[in-house]
């Protein structure tokens, strides 16, 4: 391919990950406002702006610990080429869009993650697999949800008890307010972990075109980027998305919801600082069934829940079978081969 060639290309594939970053603003937009939406406490065209707002200030206030173990952590960087991202990219996109589709809230951030390893077992087998990073990311696969129920159940108890001689007005309005903060916490962990993702992808296609010498970093031009083509995504809303996660899962009162998104904030904290690029829907879905299991276990739509653990389960598996097809099919019109 001669230079011409190998820039469009890498715009092409540039444009495809802040389109992949786009449509998990998008589908994920439901983790940041579900429940300050189904609480009433604000409605659904103020709660995308203000959970935009918070997606978009997130670099301001952590590292790029996530994007680091994105883009050098999943699969070798050595192996990583045009073929190899446009593969994951395409294996995210269509499986985020299907799920979408069907209302179904899988996780953007293993869908990514499935891409990345398809498109590196298909062209370099078990070599091309970073064991620790990839290690990592799935115990958080299960510590995610299970650490945000943790949390979120006993951020309800601890404030039952604490408002237990409170009448229920004040105290309902007291949590309305809470409310505010608690998303605002929530959209900055969302806006950290997950737009790190695409950073980290961008990064290594730059660091495989040469771009960066033999250290591997993040262009601050890459993190506004992505940052606002997350903050984009979140604008337009995934309002199937919110109906699943807002009241379909359990019916949360304004307490709860607060008490949902703090406990999944903190989880999100921890995991950022860690740099595990963890999903902020498990976390979300995990801290909701918390609360609801808090009132009692009927309150729980266990049917509802099941089959988004289903969606957990084979988001992985589907997203990096896509990306391998992908990665084949791509040397027709990336390679010329």
């Amino acid at each position: 391919m001669d230079l011409s060639s190998v820039a469009t290309a890498l715009i092409f594939l540039i444009a495809v990950a802040l389109l992949f970053d786009f449509l998990n603003g998008l589908h994920d937009a439901a983790n940041s406002i579900a429940t300050i939406v189904s609480t009433r406490v604000l409605a659904p065209q103020w709660a995308v702006f203000w959970a935009a707002f918070f997606n978009f200030i997130a670099f301001m206030f952590f590292g790029l610990h996530v994007a680091q173990t994105v883009g050098s952590g999943i699969i070798q960087a050595a192996i990583v080429d045009d073929r190899v991202i446009f593969g994951a990219l395409t294996g995210a996109i269509a499986w985020n869009v299907l799920t979408w589709i069907a209302g179904i809230p899988s996780s953007s951030s293993h869908a990514l993650i499935g891409g990345l390893v398809g498109a590196g077992l298909a062209k370099a087998g078990f070599s091309s697999i970073v064991w620790w990073g990839l290690g990592k990311t799935f115990v958080a696969i299960f510590m995610s949800p299970a650490i945000g129920f943790a949390l979120a159940l006993l951020l309800v108890l601890i404030v039952s008890w604490s408002f237990l001689k409170v009448a229920p007005i004040k105290a309902d309005s007291t949590f309305r307010a809470l409310q505010f903060v608690s998303a605002s916490l929530y959209s900055l962990g969302h806006g950290a972990n997950d737009a790190q993702k695409t950073m980290g992808i961008i990064a290594v296609l730059l660091f495989s075109h040469g771009m960066m010498g033999d250290t591997f970093s993040v262009p601050f031009w890459v993190v506004i980027s992505c940052q606002a083509a997350m903050a984009l995504g979140t604008l337009c809303g995934g309002w199937r998305i919110v109906h699943t996660m807002g009241s379909k899962i359990t019916r949360l009162t304004p307490q709860q919801g607060f008490c949902a998104e703090t406990g999944g904030a903190i989880t999100l904290f921890m995991a950022t600082y860690l740099g595990i690029p963890v999903s902020t829907t498990h976390t979300i879905t995990g801290a909701i069934i918390g609360v609801g299991a808090a009132r009692r276990m009927a309150a729980v739509r266990w049917g509802v829940a099941r089959g988004i653990v289903f969606a957990w389960i084979v988001t992985m598996p589907a997203a990096g079978a896509i990306s391998a097809m992908a990665y084949f099919l791509s040397g027709y019109f990336l390679t010329g081969r």
